[in-house]
């Protein structure tokens, strides 16, 4: 069965959330005085931000039990990281764009748990 278009949400609001905390990443890296500028830290949280987008397109995309239980717990793993990485940096917008993220994947888990009930109940 497919996976329904509102079952994707968390997956959306994860992509949105890491390009935002990409946007806030990249600003803090190439902006002067914002006291991170060009620092490896920087660069590391933006990377982590690109990775957290790949992932959150490849949950949209996963069908498998096991991709979607590894998946997961990857981009916890990232999303943790990364705002613990921006809190270190004092950048706090990537904190918030990281708790949005972990929003999302609590939606997408939420919303997969119940349509797959929805389809062993019937």
């Amino acid at each position: 069965m497919p996976q329904s278009r509102s079952s994707k949400v968390g997956a959306i609001l994860l992509f949105v959330a890491s390009l935002a905390g990409l946007g806030v990443a990249l600003y803090a890296y190439f902006a002067p005085l914002t006291g991170v500028t060009g620092s490896i830290g920087a660069l590391v949280v933006i990377l982590a931000c690109i990775a957290l987008a790949v992932m959150a397109l490849m949950l949209a995309a996963a069908k498998g039990r096991g991709a979607l239980i590894a998946l997961r717990i990857l981009i916890l793993v990232g999303l943790v990281g990364t705002c613990f990485a921006g809190l270190l940096l004092h950048q706090w917008w990537i904190g918030v764009a990281m708790a949005v993220g972990l929003l999302g994947l609590i939606l997408d888990m939420v919303r997969h748990t119940s349509n797959a009930n929805r389809f062993v109940y019937s």
